[in-house]
C-alpha cells in the first residue's frame, strides 16, 4: 500500500513533466539528486536555469535543513544535467511515491542515468569522515514492510560505468570506499544498539533517505549510481555528540571534492 499509485498521482507527474519541459531546452542526460549540504555542484554548471519547487503548481516542498527545494538545469562538459537540489524524506510525512518524485519525473523526462548522493553516518571506524562511499547495495532497516528481517540487496551497475567511476576517483586521488547503505526512518539518529545491529548485517553507512529512490529507479528500469558522503560516525562508535549541524559542516567541507568527482564521472 505504501507504493500504490492513483490516477491523480499519474496526472500530477504528467503536469510536473510538462511544466519542466516548457522551461528546459532539452531532455537531461543525467539527473543528480543532491544530499544534505552537497548543493555546490550547480556552481560548475553552465547556462543554468533555476526552477524553485515553489514555482511549480502543487509541487511538494522539503522542510529539512540543507535541502533548498529547486530544480537546476545546466550543462557539465556539454552534457545537459538536471539537479534536484532538495530531496524529500519519509519522516517529513511524505508518501514513498512523493519521496521518489524526482526519480519518476526524471524517467518521464527520458533521463538516461540518475546519480543519487547523500550525507550518511559511517559505520567503519577505519574510514575517515569526509570519505566518499560508492553504494553497492542497500538494507531497508525501516521495518515498514510487515516487519521483515532486513537483508542486503545488491545494486547492479554496468561494468563500463563502474570503470568510469573508479577512473574518476583515481584521477582525483580520491580513496573511494564501497559498501552497503542502510535506510532508517528518522528523524532521530540511530541508537548505539541499532548501529551495532546494522554493523552485524554488514551495513557500511546509515542514513534516512536514498533507498526509496533506489527502489523506484530499479522499478522504472533507470540506470543509477549512488554515493554517500560520510559525515559522522554512528552512535556508540565515537564519543562526540551527533547533530545535523555537524553533518552539514563535514559535507560542506567535502562539497568541492564531491562536485569535482561527479563532474569527472560525467
Amino acid at each position: 500500500w505504501l507504493w500504490s499509485i492513483s490516477n491523480k498521482y499519474i496526472m500530477k507527474i504528467k503536469q510536473f513533466t510538462k511544466y519542466l519541459n516548457n522551461i528546459i531546452p532539452e531532455p537531461p542526460y543525467a539527473t543528480i539528486i543532491l544530499g544534505s549540504g552537497l548543493g555546490s555542484l550547480p556552481s560548475i554548471m553552465n547556462d543554468k536555469i533555476t526552477i524553485p519547487y515553489s514555482s511549480i503548481p502543487d509541487f511538494p516542498l522539503p522542510s529539512t535543513l540543507g535541502h533548498k527545494g529547486e530544480w537546476i538545469f545546466g550543462y557539465i562538459n556539454n552534457k545537459p544535467i538536471l539537479c534536484a537540489n532538495g530531496r524529500f524524506h519519509y519522516y517529513e510525512g511524505f508518501t514513498l511515491n512523493k519521496v521518489a518524485l524526482p526519480i519518476t519525473i526524471s524517467k518521464s523526462l527520458n533521463t538516461q542515468i540518475i546519480i543519487i548522493t547523500n550525507s550518511a553516518g559511517c559505520l567503519n571506524k577505519n574510514w575517515d569522515l569526509g570519505d566518499i562511499m560508492y553504494i553497492n547495495g542497500y538494507i531497508d532497516y525501516t521495518f515498514l514492510n510487515n516487519n521483515q528481517i532486513p537483508i542486503n540487496v545488491p545494486i547492479k551497475i554496468n561494468p563500463s560505468k563502474y570503470h568510469t567511476m573508479k577512473k574518476a576517483a583515481s584521477n582525483l586521488k580520491i580513496n573511494l570506499r564501497e559498501g552497503i547503505y542502510t535506510w532508517t526512518l528518522g528523524p532521530t539518529y540511530e541508537t548505539a544498539a541499532e548501529i551495532e545491529d546494522i554493523i552485524k548485517l554488514h551495513g557500511s553507512a546509515v542514513g534516512m533517505s536514498t533507498v526509496p529512490e533506489i527502489k523506484k529507479a530499479i522499478e522504472l528500469d533507470i540506470e543509477i549510481m549512488c554515493f554517500s558522503c560520510l559525515t559522522n560516525y554512528g552512535a556508540g562508535l565515537h564519543p562526540e555528540k551527533l547533530t545535523h549541524q555537524s553533518v552539514l559542516e563535514i559535507s560542506n567541507k567535502t562539497n568541492k571534492q564531491f562536485s569535482k568527482f561527479i563532474q569527472e564521472i560525467i
